[in-house]
C-alpha cells in the first residue's frame, strides 16, 4: 500500500473544516491529516473535537503561528493547506514552499501586488506547486459555459456583461467580520470577485490587460444608516438589547458552531465574529463597478453589490455568431453557520443560446450534489483524489491564482487614482 499523503493545515476557521473534513473521510486512505497551526487554541480544540466526535478520527498535533516551522519540522506535511486570514497567505505560502512543502491555499491568492510578485518569485525559487482552490470552475454550469464557448457555439466572444448580487445576509456577513478591513481582505474585489474575475480568465482562457473601476460604501457603514434616519446604534450583536431587533444582526450564542468557533474563543485573540454592519471602521467598497480588456481583445462590464434581496449571478457573452445567457440563483449562508454543502448551493440555474441566425434554445444542466453548486466535490476529488482527465482544466495554478487578483488590485487601485491600470505594470512574471 502506498504512503498517504500528509496535509497540514493553516488558518482553522470556517473555511477550513471543508478540507480536513474530507481529508479524514472520503480520502482517508490516500491521505493523512498531521497539523494545525492558528492564531486560537480554542479553536483548533474544536476543530479536533469535530474530528473525533463527527468523524471517528484522531485529534491532530496544534501550533500557534511563531511555531508554524516546528510543524513542518515535526509532522513532516507533503502538502499545506492554508485558509488563513487573506493578509498573512503569504507568509504560509512562501515560508512552506522554503521549507519544502507544495501548497493548496483559498482564494484569494494574496491582497496586493508586492505579496504576488513575492509568491511569484518564491515558487520560481524552490520550484514547488501551488494550486488554488477556485471551486466555482468545477460547478457543472460554469463547466457548461466552459463547454460552449470552447465548442464555438457563439464563434469568438467579443464582450461580456457580469453582475454578482451578495445578499442581505451573505452578503452583510463580510461587514460584520475581519473582511470589513481592507488591510486584511483587499476588499470584496479581491476577497469575493477573485472567484468572478477567475472564471472569466477560464471561460474566455485569456488574462486580464486593463483596468478601470469605480466604487464605494454606500449602504452598509453608520454613515449610510444615519442618512436613511438611525440614530441607534450598537458594535456587536452579543448582549446587545438593539440588535435583538435588527434584521443585520448575527447572533453567535443561537448557533452552536459559530459559538463555538468564534464566542467562546474571544478570550484568545480578542476577534469579535458580530460586529454591526453599520458600525464605524469600515474601509471595503458595498457597491462595486469594473472594465476590463483582456489580451483576446474582449471586453468585459462587471458589477458587485452587496445588499441585494437575492444571491447569484447573471452573465451574458455576445460573440460574433451570437449571444450565451446565464443566470444562478443560489441559496443564502452564513460562513460556518451551517452544513458547508450549503454553501453557494443552487437553488436556480438556466443557460440560453441565442443564435445570430436561428432560434434561441436552453441548454440542459448536469444536476450535481454538494456545496457551490455541486462543484466541492468535484474539487476535492481533483485535489485529494485520483483526479479523471479533464479537458476543461480546472485545476488552478499560481498563475491563475495570480491573474484573478491582479484584476481586483487593479480595480483597487482604478477607485483610488480614478485611472485605469496595466496589469503588466503591478507584476512581473
Amino acid at each position: 500500500m502506498a504512503r498517504r499523503k500528509r496535509y497540514a493545515m493553516v488558518g482553522i476557521g470556517g473555511r477550513a473544516r471543508l478540507y480536513y473534513g474530507a481529508i479524514v473521510s472520503t480520502f482517508k486512505d490516500t491521505c493523512e491529516l498531521v497539523g494545525f497551526c492558528d492564531i486560537n487554541r480554542v479553536r483548533m480544540d474544536y476543530a479536533n473535537k469535530v474530528l473525533q466526535e463527527e468523524y471517528g478520527a484522531k485529534p491532530v498535533n496544534t501550533y500557534t503561528p511563531d511555531q508554524f516551522d516546528d510543524m513542518i519540522r515535526n509532522e513532516k506535511p507533503d502538502v499545506v493547506i492554508v485558509t488563513s486570514i487573506d493578509r498573512t497567505h503569504h507568509i504560509y505560502i512562501i515560508r512552506a514552499m522554503e521549507l519544502g512543502c507544495d501548497v493548496i491555499t483559498e482564494k484569494p491568492m494574496t491582497i496586493d501586488e508586492v505579496k504576488c510578485q513575492a509568491i511569484l518569485d518564491a515558487v520560481k525559487k524552490t520550484g514547488r506547486n501551488l494550486r488554488v482552490t477556485f471551486n466555482y470552475r468545477y460547478a457543472p454550469h460554469n463547466t457548461k459555459i466552459k463547454e460552449l464557448i470552447m465548442n464555438g457555439t457563439i464563434g469568438d466572444v467579443l464582450s461580456v456583461h457580469f453582475e454578482w448580487l451578495l445578499d442581505i445576509h451573505h452578503g452583510a456577513d463580510y461587514f460584520r467580520r475581519w473582511h470589513r478591513d481592507k488591510r486584511n481582505s483587499g476588499g470584496l474585489l479581491v476577497h469575493k470577485a477573485t472567484h468572478h474575475f477567475d472564471l472569466v480568465n477560464f471561460w474566455l482562457n485569456t488574462q486580464p490587460k486593463t483596468v478601470f473601476s469605480m466604487g464605494d460604501l454606500m449602504f452598509y457603514g453608520r454613515e449610510n444608516a444615519e442618512k436613511r434616519g438611525i440614530y441607534k446604534f450598537y458594535y456587536r450583536a452579543y448582549g446587545s438589547e438593539l440588535a435583538k431587533d435588527d434584521p443585520f444582526a448575527i447572533h453567535l450564542d443561537k448557533n452552536p458552531q459559530l459559538k463555538a468557533m468564534y464566542l467562546d474563543a474571544e478570550k484568545e485573540d480578542g476577534y469579535l465574529r458580530d460586529q454591526s454592519v453599520f458600525g464605524d471602521g469600515i474601509s471595503i467598497e458595498d457597491t462595486m463597478a469594473v472594465m476590463v480588456r483582456y489580451k483576446n481583445n474582449a471586453i468585459m462590464t462587471y458589477s458587485l453589490n452587496a445588499y441585494m434581496p437575492w444571491e447569484g449571478f447573471r452573465v451574458a457573452f455576445n460573440g460574433n455568431k451570437g449571444r450565451i445567457q446565464a443566470t444562478v440563483v443560489e441559496r443564502t449562508y452564513i460562513n460556518a453557520g451551517g452544513d458547508v454543502t450549503e454553501e453557494g448551493a443552487v437553488r436556480k440555474k438556466s443557460i440560453t443560446v441565442f443564435p445570430m441566425f436561428g432560434a434561441p434554445y436552453n441548454v440542459p444542466i448536469e444536476e450535481s450534489e454538494g456545496g457551490h453548486g455541486g462543484a466541492d466535490p468535484i474539487m476535492l476529488n481533483d485535489l485529494f483524489g485520483i483526479p479523471a482527465e479533464d479537458p476543461f482544466k480546472r485545476a488552478a495554478s499560481h498563475i491563475d491564482g495570480a491573474m484573478s487578483i491582479l484584476t481586483g488590485i487593479a480595480a483597487n487601485k482604478s477607485i483610488r487614482t480614478g485611472m485605469p491600470v496595466d496589469i503588466d505594470d503591478l507584476v512581473k512574471f
